[in-house]
């Protein structure tokens, strides 16, 4: 009996310990952005996109600087997407990032965000290699913690883009969210040499292996947008005007 129960315990550690610690691994707050400042985005945090080209995805949205189209007021960020002829686009929207700010490797970001609406709206919050102006993509890596379509409401998708998994091939689950376009939900991933897992609201639905065949072992950045139509977001409502994604705070763990 004493040998069964040292056993159990053994087993305990090695297996039961092994998630215990991952759960309380990622404690110390790294980096963060609680959009307490009302005006433009913090540009010690991020920089932006720019421009009306399709994004490799036939996207209909201009990116744009502009505070019309990113704002942090009354406690929140809003990526606001317009309906205004801009350039030779249709659409403005704004696409934030930490590329060259800030980068990490390994950790769990938390971002709490309530999502637009509109057929054709396609708001995502996702991390890239750091690497990415060598490796190009998706040699670089691309972690999708949340993408959503306008088209099907409530269905919220954590995908994995790498060689091999790429474009309509990503490495993803989807998980139903009801009204995540009326109340804020915090979309997550833990990130490690073992493991990537997404989560929405600390329900995990999607895991994949890690291992140093994956481009998942450098820095990433973080990117915020709002796009419009293309090969994901789908066909747009003739009628829309304006919508917009609103986050409360980005926070990065380790």
């Amino acid at each position: 009996m004493k040998q069964i129960t040292g056993l159990l315990v053994l087993l305990f550690l090695l297996y039961g310990g092994i998630t215990v610690s991952a759960q309380q691994k990622y404690k110390k707050l790294l980096w963060a952005d609680e959009f307490d400042k009302d005006g433009l985005p913090d540009t010690s945090k991020w920089g932006y996109d720019i421009g009306g080209h399709g994004w490799g995805n036939d996207e209909l949205q201009y990116y744009t600087r502009r505070i019309e189209n990113a704002i942090v007021q009354n406690g929140v960020l809003r990526i606001s997407l317009l309906r205004e002829d801009y350039d030779t686009n249709r659409y403005t929207s704004a696409r934030l990032l930490s590329y060259k700010k800030f980068d990490f490797r390994y950790g769990r970001v938390e971002v709490r965000a309530k999502l637009p609406e509109g057929r054709g709206t396609w708001p995502a919050i996702w991390m890239l290699g750091s690497n990415i102006a060598t490796a190009d993509w998706p040699g670089c890596g691309e972690i999708d913690i949340m993408e959503h379509k306008g088209n099907d409401p409530g269905k919220i998708y954590g995908t994995l883009h790498y060689p091999g998994h790429s474009g309509a091939d990503g490495n993803g689950k989807t998980i139903v969210i009801k009204d995540a376009s009326t109340v804020f939900h915090i979309y997550s991933v833990e990130w490690s040499a073992e493991y990537i897992k997404i989560y929405v609201d600390k329900k995990l639905y999607h895991t994949v292996k890690n291992s140093k065949l994956l481009p998942f072992n450098h820095n990433f950045f973080i990117i915020l947008n709002v796009a419009m139509g293309g090969g994901f977001g789908g066909a747009v409502d003739p009628a829309f005007s304006k919508t917009s994604m609103e986050v409360d705070y980005v926070r990065v763990y380790q």
